[in-house]
């Protein structure tokens, strides 16, 4: 797939998060690691429990995607509800044409510091 048929893919994969249809996109050797909580998960298995646990799983709004030969690279916002919004940074390295690694990095907002007002513009 190329970026545009591949960002068309997620933005409707994204809007009707399944567990079911996601295990399937995954290879068989799948793992998924979380750097700030330093958390893995490995197993597609694994995954689609983690998935099927959780009980108000975010909306995820794509912003970015690019496209390299078996890897994706996304930016998106979660929101969690109740004003939690968060920039997620996916790496999706594929193999046999599925999901084989992913990478999240999720930042949360934080109040930039006075002292560097004057150099910056705020958006």
């Amino acid at each position: 797939m190329d970026e545009q048929q591949v960002r068309h893919f997620l933005a409707d994969f994204f809007s009707d998060l399944s567990a079911e249809a996601e295990y399937e996109m995954r290879h068989e050797d799948y793992a998924m690691e979380m750097p700030q909580s330093a958390e893995r998960i490995r197993s597609r298995e694994k995954m689609r429990e983690f998935q099927e646990d959780y009980l108000a799983p975010p909306t995820i709004q794509l912003r970015r995607v690019v496209v390299r030969e078996g890897l994706w690279v996304i930016e998106g916002a979660n929101d969690y509800g109740e004003g939690q919004v968060f920039t997620v940074v996916l790496s999706i390295k594929l193999k046999d044409g599925k999901m084989w690694r992913d990478t999240r990095c999720y930042t949360e907002p934080f109040e930039a510091p006075e002292w560097r007002a004057q150099l910056v513009e705020r958006f």
